[in-house]
């Protein structure tokens, strides 16, 4: 229906109007007879309906003075056009026309809209007056007849911004249609390729943006963003060789672009479909790093901006979820990026002096991640911070993302000092030496690119990694790797590099979640009301093959079992074929849903009967939430730090039942509280009456703070000795 801009605008924004590549102008003489005004109308918007660039037009109607109809007789003659036209003619309301009426614009309006407008379409009666003084004498002028002889293809660059404009605004489906009525006369710029190929992604078109990204590398052969998307779509959809085969492709057609050598040599799978595979990307993970250390030269200043860019848009990250200690490869892997880091800022690999205390004898403590709003990986430091000693401590944090949100107010809130450096290294690296802290501390090192480069800098006297990403950073830089009591084995400090620091119970004063009341029934999410529900939620990375049967053996005992995945789809083929070894059909047991809000999760969490926890890799921020909503999880504790979450969790709330030692007894109590539906009740009463023991536990902050003091003190006395 039409939308209207009147002379209150005064100030209109041209995004809000929302105007198309091809954007026509009508002046009609309201005064006229009614019937008369109606059927001109009426042909007009016939026209557009039936155009075949309807998709790209916009019809711009002025309603300027003199008028004696009111403007609601304005948009009740539209609107029934409009409806009349569509029971007439049985159209798809999708093709319902763009129409903005325009009223009494002053001669700036007028100014600041003209440009936007390619033609004005003559009707029978017209108001001149309005013409006149709206200044569009320069506009080109056709009359009704012509309407469908006027295309887009003369707006080409127009469609193209359009659809740029579609993209940042995440209107995927209308971008895609600009761009591919761009496509049809044109060759697209690289922009347009990688952005199409975006959209399409975005909403799992996977073939077809493939598709679009082969074309655009097709006419741009030597352009890296194109190679680079097309390996990471490869990647992220499980299809790795595909991946690698493309990586080999870039860099012989781009040798000098580093990023390709480390996806050629490096590239590991989301996901693994035998335990054979895991052994296989294990060792030439291994044999690609050697490859890559003996062909990496750091010698000219191309070398060394090649290999900084390089590594700026490349992790390891799944090299941890294969389940082995990972310490010895990563170590390799870090102490390469160290070397990059320090051929291109030497100035900042130097060790460093413990600065002396100021006159408030404050010890100056940074915080910095990309990541300081609602993510997993740094939600639990908010404790932290919320219960620091503000009398003995001086907060920094440095936020280096850009995606501020309420949780980002917090992080500002606690902190002496908030800085937001977004996507600047050096810009930020600069402000950690300007402040002179004496502690710097990564809650996650691992998670994105730009905070492994800083890490592996030198940028304060003793730097800290939390367990936000709880894998050793293998970086010669990282001083301390601060954990927890309950989540160490014995032999714990074999899988760091770094020294290993346990703090109390869980080692965070993790916020107790707020998950409300559940307002949803199983009915909302298509769930079975017979149902025993498991909730399996997480990351596909982190189910590997070998266990596939427990979901298999879960479901033979229970027949009523359903398993839902909220992110699993790229585990639905080989759960497929794992049911399928056993004469079950998984389509009858496992559910993948995208659950669009975290509203809609914790409503899973609440309709759900067990939570099942991963093996080898636990559940951190899932299993505090589950345990917020009262839900059961049943946890297997694995050998290294990053799958003993639940279990760590479990203990310090004193519910021991559902903590299994081996597969088979995981299997047990998972089918246990799927048929014993009055003990499940017992885990979940017992679960809630503890958890003021488990939530903002402050213990462990003051231990944190303790070893903040000794050791700064042990630097400071290190430094008298040492001028003594």
């Amino acid at each position: 229906m039409p939308s209207n801009i009147d002379e209150t605008d005064n100030h209109m924004d041209l995004a809000t109007l929302n105007l198309k590549p091809l954007n026509l102008l009508i002046f009609p003489d309201w005064n006229q007879p009614e019937e008369s005004l109606y059927l001109e109308l009426e042909l007009m918007i016939r026209s557009l309906v039936s155009h075949p660039d309807r998709d790209f037009l916009t019809l711009l109607i002025d309603m300027s003075e003199p008028l004696e109809k009111s403007e609601l007789d304005a948009n009740l003659i539209l609107s029934a056009i409009v409806m009349n036209l569509f029971m007439e003619e049985d159209l798809d309301t999708s093709c319902e026309p763009e129409i903005i009426l325009l009223e009494n614009l002053n001669r700036s309006q007028w100014q600041n809209i003209l440009p936007q407008i390619q033609y004005r379409i003559k009707l029978n009666a017209e108001n001149h007056q309005a013409i006149a003084e709206s200044g569009t004498a320069e506009i080109p002028v056709v009359e009704q007849e012509q309407l469908n002889d006027i295309t887009v293809d003369s707006q080409a660059l127009a469609l193209r911004e359009f659809g740029n404009q579609l993209y940042r605004q995440g209107r995927y489906e209308a971008a895609i249609k600009h761009y591919q009525r761009f496509l049809v006369s044109q060759i697209g710029d690289i922009e347009l390729y990688g952005n199409l190929s975006e959209c399409l992604r975005n909403l799992n078109r996977i073939e077809e943006a493939i598709g679009i990204l082969e074309s655009g590398i097709h006419y741009y052969p030597t352009a890296g963003q194109l190679h680079f998307l097309i390996i990471k779509i490869f990647q992220q959809n499980g299809r790795t060789q595909e991946a690698i085969s493309s990586a080999e492709r870039a860099t012989k057609i781009l040798p000098h672009e580093y990023v390709f050598q480390l996806f050629k040599h490096l590239t590991l799978p989301i996901v693994y479909n035998t335990s054979h595979e895991i052994l296989f990307y294990s060792e030439r993970f291994v044999q690609g790093l050697e490859n890559l250390i003996q062909q990496t030269s750091l010698k000219t200043p191309e070398d060394k901006i090649n290999a900084l860019r390089g590594f700026s848009s490349f992790t390891n990250f799944y090299l941890a979820y294969q389940a082995h200690n990972v310490v010895e490869s990563q170590s390799k892997y870090a102490n390469l990026l160290h070397q990059v880091m320090a051929a291109n800022y030497s100035q900042w690999v130097q060790p460093q002096s413990m600065p002396p205390l100021l006159e408030n004898g404050k010890i100056r403590v940074g915080y910095i991640s990309s990541y300081l709003h609602s993510y997993s990986g740094t939600l639990w430091l908010t404790g932290w911070l919320r219960y620091c000693n503000h009398q003995q401590f001086e907060i920094y944090c440095y936020y280096t993302g850009n995606d501020p949100d309420p949780i980002t107010e917090q992080f500002r809130q606690y902190s002496d000092r908030f800085r937001h450096i977004p996507h600047n290294l050096e810009g930020v690296c600069q402000q950690i030496i300007d402040d002179k802290l004496h502690i710097l501390v990564f809650p996650e090192i691992g998670m994105d690119a730009p905070t492994i480069q800083i890490a592996a800098l030198r940028l304060a006297p003793v730097q800290c990694s939390a367990w936000g990403h709880p894998v050793t950073s293998g970086l010669p830089t990282i001083d301390y790797f601060i954990s927890s009591e309950l989540m160490e084995p014995e032999n714990a400090q074999v899988h760091y590099s770094e020294t290993l620091i346990k703090l109390p119970n869980i080692g965070v004063a993790y916020p107790k979640p707020t998950v409300g009341k559940l307002n949803n029934s199983r009915l909302d999410f298509d769930l079975r009301e017979d149902a025993v529900i498991y909730l399996c939620c997480q990351a596909p990375f982190k189910y590997l093959p070998q266990y596939d049967f427990i979901l298999t053996e879960i479901a033979r005992r229970v027949p009523q079992a359903q398993f839902i995945f909220p992110r699993g789809e790229l585990l639905r083929e080989r759960l497929k074929n794992a049911f399928a070894a056993v004469n079950l059909d998984s389509e009858d047991y496992c559910l993948f849903r995208t659950i669009p809000t975290r509203q809609d999760y914790i409503a899973i969490n609440f309709l759900s009967d067990i939570f099942l926890d991963t093996f080898t890799w636990s559940g951190g921020n899932t299993s505090l939430e589950a345990i917020a909503c009262n839900l059961p999880i049943v946890t297997c504790p694995g050998e290294f730090m990053r799958g003993l979450h639940a279990y760590s969790f479990l203990k310090r709330l004193g519910v021991t039942d559902t903590i299994a030692k081996n597969e088979e007894e995981y299997i047990q109590i998972a089918v246990k509280l799927g048929i014993d539906s009055k003990w499940r009740r017992d885990i979940a009463q017992r679960m809630s009456q503890r958890q003021g023991d488990l939530f903002d536990d402050k213990v462990c902050v003051t231990a944190l703070e303790t070893f903040y003091q000794e050791v700064v003190r042990e630097r400071l006395e290190g430094n008298k000795n040492s001028i003594g």
